[in-house]
């Protein structure tokens, strides 16, 4: 009895890294395909529509980069009278809320809002639900102070809320300082690899496209209906990307919606940061997993897709699970 429900549990196991195998290879065939072709704004009235818009930057002693992004906010194309800025300085000990605050003086659109210590150091989703309380756009669009976006980001993203069943977007990320060693090499691959495969094919693909956390953004009046980020899970943007699913809406994702980021340049750092998206994704996993399969909202090929990207955290498991289980068999 025993050995024939290691049998069963074996044959799941294979059949769940069979899935995996097979989806990649989609993936890649998808990409492949449409290799001439870049994602453009879906809706066919295209960068001509531009709600106004509320940017948020959450910041705790960013004093390094946060000038680098604030100056380049001010040379995006989007309309500034259709434009605003809130920077979250998350109770910063260093210079992050006094170089925000000569931004705000030059530029009538750009607000600071400074944490006491007693609020700041809970997180991002903390910083950016004190944002949400004081957006005033349709649109809310968050970028990480680190980030450097292409000039005309805003209008590419807000293009695709001219579909009313769009509740998310997602732009391109791309590694600034790659060529600064092995380890910014490295996650410039997986950089390509998650966005300009998985995501690009998801979206053509029509699955389930992700939410990043930053270069992206959501329908204010849904990302308030949801209740804004969730403060207990670390993985606050698979977690909305869900939510937003589950309620009936789309994410759109802008492969020339380009923005470059800072990589983590250490192996320390680096363990650090996969360490905690790994446990955020296990507990997004772990509460949306009977909702996606149950769900009447979403497709049945989304329910596969959303449910092996739940779970992929615990693909080495269950690899290491098999060789156990073939070798008890064999």
């Amino acid at each position: 009895m025993i050995i024939e429900l290691l049998e069963v549990f074996f044959v799941f196991l294979t059949f769940f890294m069979v899935a995996y195998l097979v989806r990649h290879y989609i993936f890649t065939l998808t990409i492949l395909k449409h290799a001439n072709k870049r994602g453009k704004a879906h809706n066919i009235n295209g960068l001509s529509y531009q709600p106004r818009v509320s940017i948020l930057i959450p910041a705790r002693n960013e004093e390094h980069v946060i000038g680098r992004l604030l100056q380049r906010i001010t040379e995006l194309t989007y309309p500034k009278n259709k434009m605003q800025v809130i920077v979250i300085n998350d109770a910063s000990t260093d210079k992050t809320g006094e170089i925000a605050e000569r931004y705000k003086r030059e530029h009538d659109y750009i607000q600071v809002i400074h944490r006491k210590t007693s609020e700041g150091g809970r997180g991002k989703s903390s910083a950016l639900n004190t944002g949400l309380q004081n957006a005033k756009g349709e649109i809310v669009l968050c970028f990480d102070a680190d980030y450097y976006p292409q000039r005309n980001i805003v209008e590419r993203l807000a293009a695709e809320f001219a579909d009313p069943e769009v509740g998310a977007v997602q732009g391109r990320v791309i590694v600034l300082n790659e060529p600064q060693n092995l380890v910014t090499r490295l996650v410039a691959l997986e950089r390509i690899g998650g966005y300009c495969v998985d995501q690009h094919a998801r979206e053509i693909l029509g699955l389930i496209t992700q939410f990043g956390g930053t270069v992206g953004g959501f329908r204010r009046s849904l990302l308030e209906s949801l209740g804004g980020w969730d403060e207990t899970i670390l993985a606050e943007d698979t977690d909305l990307t869900f939510r937003v699913y589950l309620a009936g809406y789309k994410v759109r994702y802008v492969n020339d919606a380009e923005c470059y980021e800072e990589a983590v340049e250490s192996w320390g750092e680096y363990w650090k940061q996969r360490y905690r998206w790994a446990k955020g994704h296990m507990q997004c996993a772990f509460k949306h997993s009977l909702k996606v399969a149950t769900s009447k909202r979403l497709e049945f090929k989304k329910k596969i897709d959303g449910l092996l990207l739940l779970n992929v955290y615990f693909m080495p498991i269950f690899v290491v699970l098999s060789w156990v289980m073939g070798a008890v068999l064999s």
